[in-house]
């Protein structure tokens, strides 16, 4: 085995251990998961709909592969497998860093070097997507739970216009790609970058991504509410899509510091559902388990694509 190959391996032992070291420690920064958890998993209707939710799962990641084959397109056609594998490796990936910013790193090796700067700037874009879609309901939710509990107030209006702003802010980024590659020319790993490879997004292209990203939404939202109702009887809908939406939202643009994550997620679950600690665990349940379905099994599928992927030592270099 030569040095290449030796480094290469090391690489993916680093990965692995600390992908799942971070995944335990959110599980033991939980002590009564795994009491709750044995306790509601004793039930088969709990089961039954968990089962429900875990089929979702390849359902979820399944548009989010092909909104990546359709968005990378543009630069470099990959088959729909190549894809899903691309993407199962930069869930693994993202587990090492706070809010997933190192999961284009592993993305982007699914696809030719000289493409890879404009791959990474297609994977920031594609994510923006589908912010769009869960800041655009999540705070028109956010806004209809507080105009609910507390009438037109400060901050109401200040949901309103930090959200107005976000949404704006997407909207003009996923237009304006191209203008985006030339500003970042200056950085060491976007210098490859040349006038040709600058990228426009056609509108037909956009319309699908918003789409396949409102499709993706209604998905796993369907799968909160499913975990949800499998620890909980709450049957009323409306009040627990609002918090699902609101939940959804303030979790994606709050930073998660992987050790206190756990604690934030709880500070958000008695912000929008109620304060009842009976209610929190129901959430954090539910939650952990989305976050295991979604995030845990399709990692570990990720790990066993980046183990037999042949890595390339010089593009590691590169970044």
């Amino acid at each position: 085995m030569n040095l290449k190959n030796s480094f290469s391996i090391f690489i993916k032992i680093i990965i692995g251990v600390i992908s799942f070291w971070v995944i335990y420690s959110k599980f033991s920064s939980i002590p009564e998961l795994k009491e709750q958890s044995i306790t509601n998993l004793s039930h088969s209707a709990t089961v039954v709909l968990l089962i429900f939710s875990l089929v979702l799962m390849p359902i979820n990641w399944g548009i989010e592969s092909y909104k990546w084959k359709s968005i990378t397109s543009l630069v470099e056609p990959v088959s729909y497998s190549t894809a899903l594998q691309s993407v199962f490796s930069g869930i693994c990936v993202g587990n090492i860093a706070p809010g997933r910013a190192m999961e284009f790193l592993a993305k982007v090796f699914f696809f030719k070097s000289q493409n890879r700067p404009s791959i990474t700037i297609l994977h920031f874009i594609n994510g923006m997507f589908q912010m769009l879609i869960t800041v655009s309901v999540g705070m028109i939710c956010v806004a209809a739970k507080l105009i609910n509990q507390q009438g037109s107030n400060i901050i109401v209006y200040g949901t309103i216009v930090v959200g107005s702003l976000l949404i704006l802010g997407f909207c003009w980024a996923i237009t304006h790609v191209s203008f985006i590659q030339s500003k970042l020319s200056f950085l060491r790993w976007f210098k490859k970058m040349e006038a040709k490879d600058f990228v426009k997004l056609p509108e037909i292209l956009i319309v699908k991504l918003i789409l396949l990203s409102m499709a993706r939404y209604m998905v796993f939202t369907f799968q909160f509410y499913l975990i949800y109702q499998a620890f909980s009887s709450d049957s009323d809908f409306i009040s627990l899509f609002l918090s699902i939406a609101a939940y959804f939202v303030l979790t994606s643009l709050i930073p998660m510091i992987s050790i206190i994550e756990p604690a934030i997620r709880a500070a958000i679950a008695l912000f929008v559902f109620n304060t009842s600690p009976d209610s929190t665990l129901v959430v954090i349940l539910a939650s952990t388990f989305l976050w295991i379905i979604n995030v845990v099994i399709p990692s570990i599928i990720g790990y066993i694509v980046i183990l037999r992927k042949k890595m390339d030592i010089k593009s590691i270099h590169d970044f």
